[in-house]
């Protein structure tokens, strides 16, 4: 397929800025992959399609808040930093992306906070806009790792057209995340609270938890017509055992499993086995999932409302169908569904 063929007029006042005032009350559109009909839900419904012994695959990466402001050596320039991931913890050694990228140039000093609290130096170019830096600190690891925390802030997406706020730090993050790594949310999960959890579980849903670090591959734009030729970012990612075993019992039983999440999905459908088995196992995936395409483990799925042309819409709709998903789609913006990371939910089933 072409990207071309994902493209739709979305109304900017659809991107939601904000979240719902309560995680479960976000609205759900509900697809059904068999019979194409389309309900408008609310989250808090979710309960209605699932039974007893089924179960929900959740993301349980943490995010960092990766977005720091600097100020270059000398001219004063204000330069924003964006944390990709800690190379070398030792040497304190970052990839980043910075902007403005053309005055940043290896040798460059960047200063943060007031007091200047914390210097880096930047000491190679790895793309237009990445460098990698070291960061000059002197403290403990708990210490620099406080002093990141401190300058940095909730790296909401550049669609959210405002600053971050106190509220972001405990909204843009899942109530299970525990791992951190990532520089967006795995969306989804952010419709769940722990009061819904419980519900959930006492009907007798079980939860089986990955992780996936979400980076900013997954919303970078695809730039090539022909989908086949598009490489992701990897991403790390690591299924534990436990999880295995709560899937694998619920798909030989025939039981209904939920991934929660298209982050959950490239984890789920980057180690299987040839009985099509959920197996154990830790590294970086660049799985890019476009239509046609064969699911191996998970037959429901929960998302969000994504921009046009991205990766997360395409695999939507190799997992929904190509004509299904562009028409709940086109009903989203009809009926003003919400629309991107604090926007309102789809549940495909």
């Amino acid at each position: 397929m072409k990207l071309s063929q994902f493209r739709f007029d979305l109304p900017l006042n659809l991107i939601a800025q904000h979240p719902a005032k309560k995680r479960e009350d976000a609205r759900m559109m509900v697809v059904h992959r068999q019979t194409g009909q389309i309900e408008n839900k609310h989250f808090r419904d979710i309960l209605d399609y699932f039974d007893d012994k089924d179960v929900f695959v959740v993301n349980n990466t943490k995010v960092f808040p990766a977005r720091m402001y600097g100020r270059k050596e000398k001219t004063g320039a204000k330069i924003e930093v964006f944390l990709l991931r800690e190379l070398n913890k030792q040497n304190r050694l970052w990839d980043v992306i910075v902007d403005p990228a053309r005055k940043i140039r290896v040798g460059n000093k960047l200063y943060f906070g007031d007091t200047e609290d914390l210097v880096a130096e930047v000491i190679d170019n790895t793309t237009s806009r990445g460098r990698t830096i070291r960061f000059l600190f002197d403290g403990t690891d708990e210490e620099f790792k406080q002093a990141l925390a401190n300058l940095g802030e909730t790296p909401l997406p550049k669609y959210i057209k405002r600053k971050p706020d106190e509220d972001d730090r405990e909204r843009y993050q899942t109530v299970y995340a525990k791992h951190e790594g990532a520089v967006a949310a795995p969306t989804a999960g952010l419709h769940f609270s722990i009061e819904l959890i419980k519900r959930l579980e006492i009907q007798g849903i079980r939860f089986a938890e990955i992780t996936l670090h979400t980076g900013l591959g997954t919303f970078r734009p695809i730039e090539v017509e022909d989908l086949s030729k598009h490489k992701m970012d990897a991403e790390y990612y690591r299924i534990e055992e436990t999880a295995c075993q709560i899937v694998n019992k619920a798909r030989t039983e025939n039981h209904r499993i939920c991934s929660v999440g298209t982050t959950t999905m490239r984890a789920l459908e980057s180690s299987f086995t040839a009985e099509k088995l959920l197996k154990p196992s830790e590294g970086w995936t660049n799985t890019f999932i476009h239509p046609p395409y064969n699911f191996s483990i998970a037959d429901s799925l929960v998302t969000n409302f994504h921009l046009p042309k991205t990766s997360l819409l395409i695999m939507v709709c190799a997992f929904a169908g190509y004509d299904l998903t562009m028409e709940a789609y086109k009903k989203a913006i009809k009926d003003k569904y919400r629309f991107f990371s604090y926007g309102d939910a789809m549940l495909v089933i």
